[in-house]
């Protein structure tokens, strides 16, 4: 996995379905933007490549797939994310937030029964990122989250395939570097202030 060299740093939030990453890379985009940073929010999968689209069609129709199978999807359409989106953005020096990366296919995919380090040497050749937070929350409670929410349920968001995500990513944060923990079934606000006490760690340390 290459480390990122460009100008720019490269943010991604990890965490299973339901722990609120999408409201919280809302937030700390406004917070950056605030601060006189230019700012890429993104997400994945995308919705910009062939590759993409297909993933959204199997999730929302639960349709039997190969798990490893399933899980190239995801990556040839990461692979086209960060040449369109991400590394350009990076070269300019903007700094690029990203609701999930391809943890979640390590994550997802080892769950639903892909071989882990298959799926490593899959994203073997992409970029690595700054920071990644994750967002610790138990299943039953995400759970709850997503039946709040009215909108059927995808393929992986049933209680069981939760918990086994769940125990993939506390491993994958044991293995990789730049993890961070948060406690996600703290209110918004809370959640929202232990990301920003790292990001303005990192982000300011040099000019401290």
């Amino acid at each position: 996995m290459m480390n990122n060299f460009y100008k720019g740093k490269f943010i991604v939030f990890e965490g299973i379905d339901g722990a609120g990453r999408s409201t919280q890379v809302a937030r700390l985009g406004e917070f950056l933007v605030h601060n006189n940073f230019n700012v890429v929010t993104t997400k994945e999968p995308t919705e910009d490549s062939e590759a993409g689209r297909k993933i959204k069609k199997t999730l929302k129709e639960k349709t039997e797939i190969d798990p490893m199978e399933f899980q190239k999807l995801y990556v040839q359409d990461r692979e086209e994310h960060l040449k369109n989106k991400i590394i350009p953005a990076l070269k300019d020096g903007k700094i690029v937030i990203s609701d999930r990366y391809f943890f979640s296919t390590f994550a997802y995919g080892f769950s639903h029964g892909a071989d882990l380090e298959k799926l490593i040497k899959l994203n073997n050749n992409f970029l690595y990122p700054d920071m990644v937070f994750l967002f610790k929350i138990s299943a039953k409670e995400a759970i709850k989250r997503i039946e709040k929410r009215g909108d059927p349920k995808e393929l992986f968001e049933k209680e069981q395939m939760l918990k086994k995500v769940n125990l993939a990513y506390q491993n994958l944060a044991k293995r990789f570097k730049n993890f961070y923990i948060i406690d996600a079934e703290k209110s918004k606000k809370e959640v929202e202030e232990q990301i920003k006490k790292v990001v303005i760690s990192k982000l300011f340390e040099k000019e401290a």
